[in-house]
């Protein structure tokens, strides 16, 4: 019989590939994590997860199991929350998923500000990789996606620009490049660019182009699943990364250096949701995240361009 840590530990592992963070979520030890799971694939008879030191991954039987539990344990874990706001008089909750520490900065401060001008209905912030972002708002995990644009996927809705940065060449520490005061789009030819698994086309394409403005092919480099295993892999020198500037404030690391561009356009946040479950709610809670963004910004990052017309 499957034990509730188990299975907590589990799925939450499965959501972030990482030990660490996988702890801090259930408020545990990395070694309590790590039993459990070795528990549990004794139990089922074969690995889960693979494990090495730069990352953590599911195996084909992890990826099934995670498939077949997540959708009970979700449902489960719905109508417990919805039993507790009952109690507590929560009218409703918006869950608010996001990539990227800046994002979760702010829609912290969104949250609460949503939660002073709604009463009863309080907005909850869910940390996504950028792997499963996508799929987790069609699956329903999410009710809105704080993503960087350009944003095309189908039968979605593009929300207010929240804050927009300058992009970065992220490289070894040892690369040539590392030194330099800036870079060009035409560097890129000089790098092998990491590649983001499971993420939709123009995502793919805006952040890891095939060709330089030129028309010089741009050398692909390995995959990757979370930020952290990109950064591992930067570090190691196999390979850059093109990122937002918030990783001067949030991701610093001896081994790797972040050259800014000085030719790219910024990189642009907003807010996505699906078009059959647009609410009212979704548009008050871009509002709160729109006056969230005036007033808590890192240096990084600029102002909102627009207000939400809605």
């Amino acid at each position: 019989m499957l034990e509730r840590l188990e299975l907590e530990a589990f799925l939450t592992l499965a959501e972030e590939l990482h030990f660490g963070r996988t702890a801090e979520r259930l408020h545990l030890t990395t070694g309590r994590i790590s039993q459990s799971i070795k528990k549990l694939e004794r139990h089922i008879g074969t690995p889960l997860f693979e494990r090495t030191s730069r990352y953590v991954r599911l195996t084909p039987a992890g990826r099934h199991l995670h498939e077949d539990l997540r959708p009970s344990y979700e449902q489960l874990r719905a109508g417990l929350r919805r039993a507790v706001d009952a109690a507590q008089g929560i009218r409703g909750v918006l869950r608010v998923g996001f990539v990227g520490a800046a994002s979760g900065q702010l829609m912290v401060h969104a949250a609460q500000l949503y939660a002073e001008r709604y009463p009863g209905y309080r907005a909850q912030p869910r940390e996504l990789q950028i792997a499963d972002s996508y799929p987790r708002l069609r699956d329903g995990d999410v009710d809105l996606l704080i993503v960087s644009l350009p944003h095309e996927e189908p039968g979605t809705v593009v929300g207010p620009v929240l804050y927009s940065e300058h992009r970065m060449l992220a490289v070894s520490s040892q690369h040539p490049l590392a030194g330099r005061e800036s870079v060009s789009l035409e560097d890129l030819t000089k790098v092998k660019l990491l590649q983001a698994k499971t993420v939709p086309s123009h995502w793919r394409t805006a952040r890891t182009p095939l060709c330089t403005p030129s028309g010089h092919p741009v050398e692909t480099g390995p995959e990757f699943e979370t930020f952290q295993e990109a950064l591992a892999l930067i570090g190691a020198d196999q390979g850059a990364f093109i990122v937002g500037a918030q990783v001067t404030h949030y991701y610093v690391r001896s081994d790797v250096a972040y050259v800014p561009f000085n030719d790219a356009p910024r990189l642009e946040w907003a807010p996505v949701w699906l078009t059959s479950r647009a609410t009212p709610h979704v548009h008050d809670f871009n509002r709160a995240a729109l006056d969230a963004a005036t007033r808590v910004r890192p240096a990084t990052l600029s102002e909102p361009r627009s207000s939400e017309g809605s």
